[in-house]
């Protein structure tokens, strides 16, 4: 199966409606090798234009979800096939909820040991089918990383979730690639901050609206200057608009 994909401004983004979620998992177990899911909001397409590691992941990436109502936007100005709309902490239930129906495993990477600690335990209660193959910190000392990685290459888990603590992000599964035999990988900051009841997630209204940055300007001033990168990605899609074919 080929995931569809539009191109905006330069960066791939996948059309996959929840509809399609179960097909789309099922496909990707199949493949051989390390796969991977990205959740991509605005200020990650911005980021991922040009040739940096980050422009590399999401490019190579199998699935990219847009989680941005910015993205659908520019997809419509640019008169593309408008794809689905992901709210992560949604579709990563689906995700898992899928990977249960068809008694896969998960591993956990990600988190203070606290935090991955409640997160495994709801995560468990949760999904009671889906196996648990392994779990390690965030934030961990380098030194360590390479007992991580053969853990989870011998393991061979269905999926490698990864929560905050990793300081690559989605680029972390995607430069350690080669060194995995056959699992896919979804970093997803707030996963096990939500999962342990740590960090509280958006409300659906708010995410249906799309207006979840004023929540996070609220809670952190600073945000308030993406406005100016906003700005910019407008001017980009005007130039598209007018001048790529």
């Amino acid at each position: 199966m080929e995931f569809e994909r539009i191109n905006i401004i330069g960066v791939p983004v996948s059309i996959c409606s929840p509809e399609q979620l179960d097909e789309a998992m099922l496909e990707l177990l199949a493949m051989p090798g390390t796969k991977q899911i990205v959740f991509l909001s605005i200020w990650d397409l911005l980021k991922a234009r040009g040739k940096s590691d980050y422009a590399k992941c999401i490019h190579n990436a199998d699935l990219v979800l847009p989680v941005s109502k910015s993205i659908l936007w520019g997809a419509r100005i640019l008169k593309k096939h408008i794809p689905f709309r992901h709210n992560p902490f949604t579709t990563m239930i689906d995700i898992l909820s899928v990977l249960e129906s068809h008694l896969k495993s998960l591993y956990l990477l990600g988190g203070r040991l606290e935090t991955l600690r409640k997160a495994e335990t709801n995560v468990r209660t949760t999904f009671p089918a889906l196996k648990i193959l392994g779990r390690h910190t965030g934030y961990y000392p380098k030194y360590t990383e390479d007992n991580i990685i053969e853990a989870i290459y011998k393991a061979s888990p269905s999926l490698v979730l990864i929560s905050e603590g990793i300081k690559e992000k989605d680029c972390w599964a995607y430069e350690r690639r080669n060194q995995f035999s056959s699992s896919i990988f979804l970093y997803y900051r707030d996963a096990f901050g939500i999962f342990s009841e740590r960090i509280k997630r958006i409300d659906e209204k708010t995410f249906d609206r799309g207006t979840e940055i004023f929540t996070e300007i609220s809670r952190n001033p600073l945000k308030f200057f993406l406005l100016f990168p906003f700005l910019w990605y407008i001017l980009i899609l005007i130039w598209y608009r007018l001048f790529k074919k």
